[in-house]
């Protein structure tokens, strides 16, 4: 006999997406406001300081060049910005003396980039930030080594999944 009030039984997979769904929005919504907190943090620790030359953006920037010579594109490379947010930022760099450029011996359209003396300074100033957080993380953030490098690991994943859907426009 026919159950009027039977719920349809759905298939394995549609199930698993329906409860992933929620969860992999959210993570899309950490990401994202986890990178707005960063750059909050970064700014309000030069708020603190009293330096308004750069910007979070700017400072962050800074540190991914670190010691390294290198040009936009091997910046772009390396995943860590967009084309225009590049270019425009290493300009104001330059502008405000933060880096230097010079053009390439070997190739006179690639222009190499490296920290100026000042560039260094807030450098240093984001290595001492992170520093204070490592000596913090476990106990005021209860975050262990064990429960970071999971996180770390599936970020890792989730970037190459990210890589993968344009690489092969999946």
């Amino acid at each position: 006999m026919n159950n009027l009030y039977a719920q349809p039984i759905m298939p394995m997979h549609d199930q698993v997406e329906v409860q992933l769904e929620p969860t992999y929005l959210e993570c899309l919504s950490l990401v994202e406001r986890l990178h707005r907190r960063l750059l909050d943090v970064i700014k309000d620790e030069f708020e603190r300081l009293g330096w308004h030359e750069v910007n979070a953006v700017q400072a962050l920037l800074l540190h991914n060049i670190g010691d390294s010579e290198l040009t936009a594109g091997e910046l772009k490379s390396r995943g860590y910005y967009l084309g225009s947010n590049v270019s425009y930022n290493l300009k104001k760099l330059v502008d405000k003396q933060f880096v230097e450029h010079k053009r390439s011996t070997e190739d006179k359209r690639s222009v190499r980039i490296k920290l100026t003396l000042k560039g260094q300074e807030i450098r240093e100033t984001l290595d001492e930030l992170f520093a204070r957080q490592i000596a913090q993380i476990e106990q005021v953030g209860d975050l262990s080594l064990g429960e970071m490098s999971i996180f770390v690991n599936s970020l890792r994943k989730l970037e190459r999944f990210w890589a993968d859907q344009i690489r092969f426009r999946l």
